[in-house]
């Protein structure tokens, strides 16, 4: 199929130039849209975007993913590692949540690989103390579950990487 951008072999034809006169800018003319204004609206503002640009963003609550104390503990918790496992026990999703309360009080909840587990006595201290070192946190509390039961779907894909099941 040919048609005028196309040469006889149907490769397509260029047009070089030196130069392109630019679009027109478009122009509103605010003394003519106020004109057709009722009298009880204010005039409009050249610049509408004054207020919503003044706006800043609010900062996250220090009990919230992404505030000081929520993230100081994460970070605490991806320093303990599991002593079989070279990999930390928040990656291989030993942790299954964080909360922080209103005065500082943190509770983890979090499991182990199995109830026999040879850390099954030492592993909720040691988190309990790492969380409370934080700073900011009141007091620290670990909550051992087993239901739901853990297995390596839980486990980040670094920590896959790292193990070498990716």
């Amino acid at each position: 199929m040919m048609d005028e951008r196309t040469n006889d072999s149907g490769k397509i034809l260029t047009e070089e130039v030196e130069s392109v006169t630019p679009p027109p800018r478009v122009r509103v003319d605010l003394e003519a849209l106020d004109a057709d204004r009722p009298a009880e609206q204010p005039p409009r503002k050249p610049d509408y975007l004054d207020g919503f640009l003044a706006q800043r963003p609010q900062a996250d609550a220090a009990g919230e993913p992404g505030g000081e104390i929520y993230e100081g503990v994460i970070t605490a918790l991806k320093e303990i590692y599991d002593p079989e496992i070279p990999v930390n026990i928040y990656d291989l999703g030993l942790v299954y949540g964080v909360e922080v309360a209103d005065n500082a009080h943190v509770v983890v909840t979090m499991t182990l690989t199995t109830p026999h587990c040879p850390v099954a006595e030492s592993m909720p201290g040691e988190v309990e103390l790492r969380v409370g070192a934080v700073p900011g946190v009141g007091s620290a509390e670990v909550n051992l579950i087993w239901d739901p039961p853990w297995d390596p779907q839980k486990m980040s894909d670094e920590a896959k990487l790292e193990l070498g099941m990716l």
